[in-house]
């Protein structure tokens, strides 16, 4: 049986979803909580068990990245023993993940050649799409169809019901990073076109940036959603001051009719097709509530910043 590294949690995460699990022997310090019980991390990062801000952990990554510094390292006496057939790596971003340049090094003087696979999806379709690169590696494509079917029947079901209500889209913003502020972009931009939404500050298919507030207070959006790339609800609700103690927070629409929320990363920020569909169905239910409701399985895995009238009141 082909034994598998993956290198990104979100591989880890759709090779669980298809059943493909049993091929995996080596994963990353950041992978789904299910794989970190079963499966030994093989890339880890300096930053593992460091508490740093939003502020030092976008200073920690340019820096690193204008010095010429990997801030990922792979335990290389484990990959040894493992002694992979095929390592799943990507080349989109060497900040949040191990990258291509990374792992070829790794594996250069290994005595048998792993083959590497670069996952790399810019899009919401390309990441359906690496599920069946991914299947097709292991000789199980047919795996991949059988999911990615599934996934879609619950996207057609979102739309479907947009559709028969006649919804109009709502203004959005999604926040990817807080200090500095970071728009959406790659695949988040289709998922809010997905739930109903449009985001006019987004990067379809392109790489989020730094966003001014300025600008943000400009487009004043109708719903705001936070989800920090890597952040669970409660690490970002730590940095919620760095948002509510701007000037003009509370004249924000979302804000003042109560549309802030949280979310957990995972749901945007990490490209495995079955998380990225909770997305949508979460947004979709944020979005719309008249419509459609949040899934009872995600209701946890978000949360409705409230704003007491009070403070509104004083604007």
């Amino acid at each position: 049986m082909l034994k598998v590294c993956s290198f990104l949690p979100a591989v880890t995460q759709m090779l669980y979803d298809m059943g493909l699990d049993d091929h995996l022997y080596g994963i990353t310090f950041e992978c789904p909580e299910l794989a970190l019980k079963e499966k030994e991390p093989v890339v880890r990062c300096v930053l593992e068990g460091k508490d740093l801000s939003s502020k030092e952990i976008d200073a920690l990554f340019s820096a690193s990245k204008h010095q010429g510094k990997d801030l990922y390292y792979v335990d290389q006496p484990l990959l040894e023993s493992i002694a992979p057939d095929i390592i799943f790596t990507q080349d989109m971003c060497d900040v949040c993940q191990i990258d291509m340049a990374c792992t070829s090094a790794a594996v250069a003087h290994l005595e048998k050649q792993p083959q590497l696979f670069s996952i790399s999806p810019a899009s919401l379709n390309d990441v359906f799409g690496n599920a069946v690169t991914i299947a097709r590696a292991l000789g199980k494509e047919e795996v991949a169809y059988t999911y990615l079917a599934g996934l879609h029947d619950r996207i057609d079901m979102v739309i479907d019901a947009l559709r028969k209500a006649k919804a109009l889209p709502k203004r959005v913003l999604l926040m990817e990073w807080l200090e500095p502020i970071f728009n959406c972009g790659h695949w988040i931009p289709h998922q809010i076109g997905y739930a109903g939404g449009i985001d006019m500050l987004s990067n379809p298919s392109g790489d989020s940036i730094v966003t001014p507030w300025e600008k943000i207070l400009k487009y004043d959006p109708e719903i705001l959603v936070i989800a920090p790339c890597g952040f669970t609800i409660d690490r970002t609700l730590e940095e919620m001051h760095l948002l509510t103690q701007k000037e003009g927070w509370r004249t924000l629409k979302a804000v003042k009719e109560g549309n802030v929320f949280i979310a957990d990363y995972d749901m945007f920020t990490q490209s495995s097709a079955s998380t990225l569909v909770d997305g949508i169905e979460l947004l979709a239910g944020i979005f719309h509530p008249d419509i459609l409701e949040v899934p009872e399985r995600i209701r946890f895995k978000y949360r409705k910043i409230d704003i007491p009238k009070r403070a509104l009141s004083l604007i």
